[in-house]
């Protein structure tokens, strides 16, 4: 087996779209039924962007019932780059190279170099 796409079930499908293209960079490969569902690649991984609930917010990435985390080579230059474009960082998971974050529903990610991870 393998996973083949994530799905994340969000209530504004445009403001999800935003996010991830403008301020994580993800690549928009197709969008369908009206612009209701986005197809986002980030290097071999596909995400899909469908309507869904409002979930309640989880205030902290320990108390979440999942989180994304996202691997990069560079933290801090990383970090600046999407803070440049507007993404604001939570407080970290305990450890200075985990920074963590939500996207507008939501959802947690962690920002980690996987060689200090």
């Amino acid at each position: 087996m393998q996973i083949g796409h994530i799905e994340l079930f969000v209530t504004d499908t445009a403001q999800a779209r935003q996010f991830y293209e403008d301020v994580l960079g993800l690549e928009v490969t197709a969008v369908q039924g009206n612009g209701q569902f986005i197809w986002l690649k980030l290097a071999d991984t596909e995400i899909l962007l469908r309507p869904g609930l409002e979930s309640p917010f989880i205030s902290a990435y320990d108390q979440a019932t999942a989180g994304l985390v996202l691997y990069t080579d560079n933290i801090d230059q990383t970090a600046r780059t999407l803070a440049r474009r507007g993404l604001k960082f939570q407080v970290n998971d305990g450890d200075d190279d985990c920074l963590t974050f939500t996207d507008p529903d939501g959802h947690w990610f962690q920002l980690v170099n996987p060689e200090d991870h």
